[in-house]
């Protein structure tokens, strides 16, 4: 009997044809993602953007551990009308710390990094202090390293500054300050204690701190945009950068150039790539599960002061079901993203807005996701 081929049977063979050439994926979680959540989380989006004035949106979701949908809403480029989608690239701002801490432990599992030792074991450009700190410390802003400098002769927060060795330039903001606690004692937040993360991992790993991320966190999870937020560089899909003046009418953020602090707050990326991440996570392709968990186990201050961050992640959560990720916020940028592993879902939320409310957005998509109500989030920009 002679075999007739119809058509559909034919389209099938082309695409299967395209996918063991061309290395495509299929998309089936895509459109299998339900048409009821994507219609509430636009209906969150829009009130979102409407409260919040955010010129532009990017969002992805996660679920069954796989990239369910991402998509963009309203502009990334005001003046040339360049409209947000799935591939705009944002400022990360303080989830940077997220993908640090990833790098930090895959580093802790090979052998090359003891997460208590002292510092200056892996980074002797950072100079001894009264006391010992530790990595571990560290990444749970424990170490007693300062945040920003905040006055009218300070430039730390809106640096203007291009600097090629971003390690050693960022050290050199704090290095010589003392420390504002005692190591282990008290939670203070500092964003140049990931820039000290980033010489350790240095020193650890014997490369550069962005080669390190670029070869061993960014490349095995399939991040291909993820980069620094390099002001020189022309790079495609990169967001324009917004604020609101003292009327509420959105303007251009201030100037900032974030070479001195790439590891606590210097990356750019899209929803989509930070969505293979979160899938990266929960598949357990870049740490191990134990590590995760250590990752995500929240460190105590021995003041006995309440804290819910582990090393670079924060936790909390929704109900009952447990989360971890991280807000962020620096000029032009407000972020946010959330895994649930339990539920094998997650969230990420990116807008060319500085001081909106992205964590709030991100809650009430996992919500959605995982059908409970929210607790408010704890995470620090």
């Amino acid at each position: 009997m002679r075999f007739v081929r119809t058509r559909n049977q034919t389209l099938i063979a082309i695409a299967l044809m395209l996918i063991t050439v061309l290395g495509i994926e299929p998309t089936l979680a895509a459109q299998q993602f339900s048409t009821e959540k994507r219609t509430q989380i636009e209906a969150a989006v829009s009130k979102f953007m409407a409260t919040s004035h955010a010129p532009g949106v990017s969002v992805a979701v996660v679920e069954n551990g796989a990239l369910a949908w991402s998509t963009g809403f309203g502009m990334a480029d005001l003046e040339n009308s360049v409209p947000a989608t799935e591939h705009t690239l944002y400022r990360l701002a303080s989830i940077s710390k997220s993908l640090t801490a990833i790098g930090a432990m895959q580093l802790v599992e090979h052998g090359k990094l003891d997460l208590d030792a002292s510092v200056q074991k892996y980074c002797p450009a950072f100079p001894q202090k009264d006391i010992t700190i530790t990595t571990r410390e560290v990444l749970g802003h424990l170490g007693g390293i300062r945040h920003y400098r905040e006055g009218p002769n300070d430039l730390e927060i809106g640096n203007t500054k291009h600097f090629d060795k971003p390690i050693e330039a960022g050290l050199n903001f704090f290095k010589d300050d003392p420390l504002v606690a005692k190591p282990g004692t008290e939670f203070h937040y500092s964003t140049q204690g990931f820039t000290l993360v980033g010489c350790v991992m240095e020193g650890a790993s014997g490369k550069s701190y962005v080669d390190y991320m670029r070869e061993q966190v960014f490349s095995p999870a399939e991040m291909a945009v993820t980069q620094p937020d390099q002001r020189f560089s022309i790079i495609p899909y990169r967001t324009r950068f917004y604020q609101l003046n003292k009327s509420g009418t959105v303007e251009n953020a201030d100037f900032l150039d974030s070479s001195y602090k790439i590891p606590g707050g210097g990356f750019i990326s899209s929803v989509e790539d930070m969505a293979r991440l979160e899938v990266a996570i929960l598949h357990d392709k870049l740490i191990r599960r134990p590590t995760r968990d250590l990752l995500w186990t929240p460190l105590k201050p021995s003041n006995g002061g309440e804290d819910n961050y582990g090393l670079g992640w924060d936790t909390g959560k929704v109900d009952s079901v447990f989360y971890a990720g991280h807000n962020g916020g620096q000029q032009g940028t407000s972020t946010a993203f959330r895994i649930a592993p339990a539920q094998q879902a997650g969230v990420v939320v990116l807008t060319n807005l500085e001081g909106a409310d992205a964590g709030g957005l991100a809650m009430d998509i996992l919500k959605i996701m995982t059908n409970t109500s929210t607790e408010s989030p704890s995470s620090q920009p």
